[in-house]
């Protein structure tokens, strides 16, 4: 019985690599070699975007434009957030998060090579005025995952937009 569960089982991952599937992950090639990332001042969406560059490709951060292969443009990354629902008392119970984010690869002579694209994420906040300082952090800590989620979608964008 325990070597049918075992053969079922490579049988079904060997079916899966066969087609073709495979798990989203992270991001390992980037098309450029050297890549110089532009963003608004104040927005840490940009040093992120250079962390996971330089962390999980091949691909190199430069400080001067000119030496760069492309530009990520980063236009603006806004936070949002409105009310989803109220008590029968008048209170706030959930907020809608939601962060924007537009950018666009250009190469270094401001030739655009990918248009601009914007990412719009959401994520709900429950909410109690007995727990405004943790929902504070807890709100806090859904825009910073929102911004990793951005990220790796402005990568998956332009390796999509190059290689297609």
């Amino acid at each position: 019985m325990m070597t049918l569960r075992i053969l079922l089982s490579v049988l079904l991952i060997l079916s899966l690599t066969a087609c073709g599937f495979k798990l989203r992950g992270q991001i390992s090639e980037l098309p450029f070699k050297r890549i110089y990332v532009t963003a608004p001042a104040g927005m840490t969406i940009g040093s992120d975007l250079e962390r996971v560059i330089s962390t999980h490709t091949q691909a190199q951060i430069v400080k001067k434009i000119e030496k760069s292969e492309a530009v990520i443009q980063i236009v603006y990354a806004i936070r949002e957030k409105r009310i989803l629902s109220l008590s029968e008392g008048g209170r706030v119970r959930e907020f809608e998060l939601i962060y924007r984010v537009a950018a666009r690869l250009l190469d270094p002579h401001n030739t655009e090579l990918a248009p601009l694209q914007e990412i719009r994420l959401t994520r709900i906040l429950p909410y109690l005025d007995a727990q405004q300082l943790a929902k504070a952090a807890e709100e806090e800590m859904l825009y910073k995952d929102m911004q990793k989620d951005a990220v790796q979608q402005i990568l998956r964008q332009i390796t999509a937009v190059t290689s297609g």
